[in-house]
């Protein structure tokens, strides 16, 4: 085809138009038979979702071993004498728990606020009052107590509502007694991650080098009552354990 462009003259070529093949996708199947998963309602306002196990709502610690020792009001419970456990027995699970240490400061580092929350009664999350206070970082809030400090430090003030959520997987153990695969723990602090998957080492001690030693698949969260009056509410745990 010509055409002529002021005086010029243009050759236009026009190709034949493409024409596409159909080309035959196959659809990738893993071979798995998933279980349909469960309706989960989430919480509204601070509520927990509707799969969750209340452990402390503001009213009793009857689901707590000890609970009588402590003083419960105004939706809280406040350590003291002694520390409580769950109970039931957990496993993997998410933890969520709201924490505030004494609004007036007293004593400095361990002795500041002192508090902590051990899973399967032997695995701390250290529970502290470290706004504007100096201890070993392996042993301020939202550390695993003398393993790993925390990625950042989170903390409100003294006095302040805190919230930890958690996600904690429990370790394994062969039938011989053997760790077939370490605890793991993710924490956010306020909403702020502080540990990332952290892999425990073994128990948590004070005086004592971590170490597994084989235990149930399943035992109790364990509140620590450090002569500071800690206070503690809005607590739910979401079991997530396999199947057996």
């Amino acid at each position: 085809m010509r055409r002529l462009v002021k005086g010029v003259v243009v050759v236009l070529v026009l190709s034949a138009p493409l024409v596409w093949a159909a080309e035959e996708v196959k659809e990738y199947l893993n071979g798995i038979n998933w279980v349909q998963p469960p309706v989960v309602t989430p919480g509204e306002n601070g509520r927990p979702p509707s799969d969750a196990i209340v452990l402390f709502d503001g009213t009793d610690l009857s689901q707590w071993e000890g609970g009588e020792h402590w003083l419960v009001e105004n939706g809280y419970a406040e350590a003291r004498e002694e520390g409580i456990a769950t109970r039931a027995g957990f496993g993997d699970c998410q933890l969520h728990l709201e924490f505030a240490t004494p609004a007036k400061v007293e004593g400095e580092g361990q002795g500041r606020g002192n508090s902590g929350i051990y899973f399967m009664d032997r695995y701390e999350l250290q529970v502290l009052d470290s706004w504007e206070n100096q201890t070993y970082y392996d042993g301020q809030c939202g550390a695993i107590y003398k393993q790993h400090p925390p990625l950042v430090n989170a903390s409100r003030g003294p006095g302040e509502w805190q919230s930890y959520d958690v996600i904690f997987t429990a370790p394994r153990f062969n039938s011989d007694g053997s760790l077939q695969s370490r605890a793991a723990i993710t924490v956010l602090h306020n909403g702020v991650l502080v540990q990332n998957h952290f892999e425990l080492q073994g128990a948590t001690s004070y005086v004592d080098p971590p170490i597994y030693h084989a235990h149930s698949p399943r035992e109790p969260i364990h509140l620590q009552f450090h002569r500071n009056p800690v206070r503690y509410r809005n607590i739910w745990i979401r079991d997530l354990m396999p199947p057996e």
